[in-house]
């Protein structure tokens, strides 16, 4: 059992948001939702909060009302084996959203997410710091992270 369990807090969207991520990234699923029920404190049946996980990793989702919001400076990480994986989250996370520069995309919820090919550490972290800073140079002119172009940028050093 997960001992940390990181609570996304929503205005009146978790339950819009718990499906359409567990319905994006694979291997993910609802383990609970708690409806309010006649005592309140919400309407009768709404979403108070939702328990899922993402790829084996578990959630909390809550509606909190509108003092419940997001801000770049929490996002969650999701590292790609392959571009087609990156271009797959990329598309489906910032649709309804927007797409950011060096793999951060904002999802139509307003949660941060970063979308990053599992090689990029071990790029930018280069002993020769010509390889690692012509990797820093090549992300930070990109919005998605194409990994192809990463690499060339490494070997060119």
């Amino acid at each position: 059992m997960q001992k940390l369990v990181t609570c996304l807090g929503f205005n009146d969207q978790a339950e819009a948001a718990v499906k359409f991520y567990t319905s994006v990234i694979p291997n993910s699923k609802i383990l609970s939702m708690t409806r309010h029920g006649d005592a309140g404190p919400g309407p009768k049946d709404a979403l108070l909060a939702a328990s899922f996980e993402l790829n084996g990793q578990e959630f909390m989702a809550l509606n909190g009302g509108p003092s419940f919001t997001f801000s770049v400076g929490t996002s969650i990480m999701i590292k790609c084996d392959t571009q087609a994986e990156v271009d797959a989250l990329w598309d489906k996370l910032s649709d309804g959203g927007r797409q950011v520069q060096c793999g951060w995309v904002t999802d139509r919820f307003g949660l941060s997410w970063q979308i990053v090919p599992r090689i990029l550490p071990e790029l930018l972290s280069d002993p020769n710091p010509k390889k690692s800073q012509s990797v820093m140079r090549a992300m930070l002119q990109m919005q998605k992270l194409d990994i192809a172009q990463l690499q060339a940028a490494h070997e060119s050093a």
